[in-house]
């Protein structure tokens, strides 16, 4: 089905050509946010082709200037006000991303604008991702008093030195040619190019890995990183970023801001102020577990982190940030507990603390049993009945 007589205005728009599907995220508007519905699809499609000889290879992008600026945070600040509405779109995304980074079948996303948060979770976990000049990644997450998800626990914990505390604590945006450099792109394609490669890639009508690899690197050019880049600044990083906690990094960074050519970190030692204090201490605990973690194990400390925060378990900020960022737009949120010190490191440990078997996030553990674990089949769903 070319499915020419879908709606246009459908969250998800899918085209088959051939052996090939291609899967275009389609809320421009909103910046190709992930709704419950995108969430839906993707995963019925993905279970769908994986199991159907017939397709050999898989292609996603964004509609208008981004891929995707991640989770629609409205959905979750109107959910505050029903008791765990959005516990199962949380579910069903961890769910998901443990599948998009097992994938038995080739994929390729075409990264060109924004990739933030959970949308960069349709994309760095991909045996190809294919960003341009104006790709923009990030994980913001403590700033709005939540916390680093959807694998990136498990992603920003695997990289050099203490790189991953610094993105994940700051919010750090990279770009298309740092995305390659760090590894979790793979190639570079100048955006003016991008529409060619995808009708190259279409017209291959395969998902051999060496053919896809191949074809992408017609396209494709070698990066070299601006001298500025914070890439370039890994010792710095390494020494602020190893202390124990977030006061003694923040007190660390501010040490080395006084430094000749260190002006860089003035702006960043700001955002990390304004960030909320609850969400800094669950992003550094979080990150730092992630290294003794399995991806498994990621995912499923990340979901019970997230149901405890939506459930407002020890602090309400995630709903402060939001309301503050996106629904009154005054960037004046107000943390509670407003600092560091008066945030209690036991309660932050409540957080991490496992659940009954039966409400935990089911990752599939045998091939045979490879997309069992669904919420349908959960011990929320038989709750909500």
């Amino acid at each position: 089905m070319s499915q020419e007589g879908q709606n246009i205005d459908e969250p998800v728009v899918i085209e088959e050509k051939g052996s090939v599907r291609l899967t275009v995220l389609n809320r421009p508007r909103q910046l190709n946010v992930i709704s419950p519905e995108v969430v839906l699809k993707l995963a019925e499609y993905l279970e769908l082709w994986e199991k159907d000889d017939q397709t050999k290879l898989i292609l996603i992008k964004g509609a208008g200037r981004a891929f995707s600026a991640g989770g629609d945070l409205k959905v979750f600040y109107h959910g505050q006000e029903s008791k765990d509405s959005c516990l199962e779109v949380v579910y069903r995304m961890y769910w998901l991303c443990y599948h998009i980074h097992t994938y038995k079948k080739t994929q390729v996303s075409l990264v060109n604008g924004i990739s933030m948060g959970g949308g960069a979770a349709l994309m760095v976990p991909m045996k190809f991702s294919v960003v341009t000049e104006k790709t923009i990644f990030a994980t913001p997450e403590a700033s709005f008093g939540f916390h680093t998800d959807c694998g990136f626990s498990y992603i920003h914990s695997h990289f050099p030195g203490h790189l991953g505390e610094f993105l994940a604590l700051t919010g750090a945006r990279l770009n298309g040619k740092e995305l390659v450099a760090i590894g979790m792109a793979t190639h570079f394609v100048p955006s003016g190019k991008l529409m060619d490669l995808e009708a190259q890639l279409v017209s291959l009508d395969s998902g051999d890995v060496d053919v896809v690899r191949s074809t992408i690197e017609e396209f494709s050019e070698k990066v070299n990183i601006d001298k500025d880049s914070i890439l370039n600044k890994q010792s710095v990083i390494n020494e602020c970023f190893s202390k124990e906690s977030v006061k003694q990094i923040i007190q660390a960074f501010e040490a080395e801001a006084i430094k000749e050519g260190n002006e860089w970190i003035t702006p960043v030692i700001k955002g990390l102020k304004r960030s909320s204090p609850t969400g800094l201490k669950i992003v550094l605990r979080s990150i730092r577990e992630g290294r003794k973690q399995t991806l498994s194990d990621c995912l499923k400390k990340e979901f019970r982190i997230t149901v405890n925060i939506l459930r407002k378990t020890i602090s309400p900020d995630m709903y402060e940030g939001i309301r503050a960022l996106t629904i009154d737009k005054d960037n004046s949120p107000k943390w509670n507990p407003a600092t560091l010190d008066e945030v209690d490191d036991e309660k932050i440990n409540s957080l991490f603390k496992p659940f009954e078997d039966d409400i935990e996030l089911q990752i599939p553990e045998t091939e045979e049993n490879r997309w069992g674990g669904k919420y349908e089949t959960s011990g929320y769903a038989s709750v909500r009945g």
